[in-house]
């Protein structure tokens, strides 16, 4: 059935007007891909669109000659239109910018014969970024993609997040992402390393205690719990909570209240809870070492964190903007036989591991390019020349930073395993606890 001429220029008119009611950028789109109209919110963000009608979406927004779908991109608008419900997608657009994040969500605009336009709204997933920075989320690879989509949908919720994946991920930078996107993003972010409590203190540290609750407690005083009020709490290793307090944090979860040690008056608490482990929670429901309870309440929205050896597209990137936050060494880079060294790599502690390995290479350079030389042996240099005269640093640093990195350096290569750490390096566990602790607080 074909629409009157003078029909579709006033539904079209129609719909160009609405879409400047939209506060977000926001185009119509034929079932054709073209792009029939913008709002002024897109011209603003993204630059507006030449050609009119002529250009295709995928043209604009990819740069393609063909329908995402058949570029190996999933497509909203093909399934859209196989669907006839809207649809979401994270994708990396063209801007005037560079390629950017962002979240396209895209509606159908029906008429009496079926779907006759398509409204696509985007937002710019900023907490991310398809090019090298110094803070924050860096990324472009699928597996990475994957996880920033989840992290749009989640963050504006209250729901409970639990960050799985091995140690070094980033899963602090990943809650931290989720509190900056949140409604809670103007409070408190209050990380809590959980595997850095005794269990003797674990209930003071979290919930606080009141003067006299024990010997040595001269005032009362709160807890951390207290401190995410209004912000985020982030319990990092939740899988290190001992049985005996895991039904306290249950219980806070359950209530939304707590008690100070040594108090009998409750008190209300207010945070959106994230957590964090490289743990098998489920593993550990079923072998009786972590409850049940907690663990479906904790889980409500689990994501997955890609190791680095499942993203390794993304190595130069992360190193370039690793090696923007090297202190002292501005304009620091890779030579591409380093870069080739290091894809040759299997991380198997992840980016953390990647952190320490150049800043190490970092003090061993004294140009701005670090060379296979500069890299330990495990990744293909030629780490052993580290220990000769002449391939000192230029520069003497504090003994306290030098341990401070090799310290990073070290947990790197034990991820997740304190305890075989400890054994190595010839010191208790509380002691390494404690160093760890102090180069996380003063990070």
């Amino acid at each position: 059935m074909r629409i009157p001429l003078e029909l579709a220029v006033a539904e079209l008119t129609e719909l160009v007007s609405v879409l400047d009611i939209i506060e977000a950028p926001a185009v119509l789109l034929s079932p054709d891909y073209r792009v029939l109209a913008a709002n002024r919110a897109y011209g603003s963000v993204f630059g507006f669109v030449s050609g009119g009608a002529t250009r295709r979406c995928y043209e604009v927004s990819h740069r393609y000659r063909r329908p995402c779908d058949e570029a190996g991109e999933s497509c909203p608008l093909k399934r859209c239109a196989q669907t006839g419900e809207p649809q979401r997608d994270l994708h990396l657009h063209h801007t005037p910018r560079g390629e950017e994040h962002v979240d396209v969500e895209l509606f159908p605009v029906r008429g009496d014969d079926g779907i006759r336009y398509f409204v696509e709204v985007l937002h710019r997933a900023v907490v991310a970024s398809a090019h090298p920075r110094a803070t924050g989320l860096v990324g472009r690879a699928p597996a990475f993609n994957r996880v920033l989509e989840l992290l749009q949908r989640v963050a504006p919720s209250s729901a409970a997040v639990l960050l799985l994946g091995e140690s070094g991920t980033g899963k602090e930078l990943v809650a931290r992402a989720i509190h900056e996107t949140s409604a809670r993003s103007q409070g408190p972010f209050v990380p809590v390393d959980c595997s850095g409590l005794a269990e003797t203190l674990f209930e003071s540290e979290l919930f606080g205690h009141e003067r006299g609750a024990f010997t040595g407690a001269q005032s009362q005083k709160n807890g951390l719990v207290d401190a995410a009020r209004g912000g985020t709490l982030f319990l990092d290793e939740i899988g290190e909570v001992p049985m005996s307090q895991q039904v306290k944090l249950l219980r806070l979860l359950e209530t939304g209240t707590f008690r100070r040690v040594g108090g009998v008056e409750p008190h209300k608490a207010d945070f959106r809870l994230v957590c964090a482990t490289h743990r098998d929670l489920y593993a550990m429901v079923e072998e009786g070492s972590f409850r049940k309870d907690l663990y479906y309440r904790i889980q409500a929205f689990p994501i997955e964190l890609p190791a680095l050896r499942d993203r390794l597209e993304d190595l130069p990137l992360l190193a370039e903007s690793l090696l923007q936050r090297v202190e002292g060494k501005p304009g620091l880079r890779l030579s591409e036989t380093a870069l080739r060294c290091l894809r040759s790599h299997d991380f198997p502690g992840n980016v953390r591991e990647l952190r320490n390995i150049l800043e190490r290479a970092a003090l061993l350079c004294d140009g701005d390019t670090i060379l296979p030389e500069h890299l330990p042996a495990e990744c293909g240099g030629e780490g052993n020349r580290a220990l000769e005269p002449g391939a000192l640093p230029a520069e003497l640093i504090p003994l306290e930073e030098m341990e401070r990195r090799y310290l990073r350096w070290s947990a790197a290569r034990f991820p997740g395993d304190k305890r075989a750490l400890a054994q190595v390096l010839g010191v208790s566990e509380r002691t390494l606890f404690r160093k760890l602790r102090g180069i996380r607080e003063g990070d």
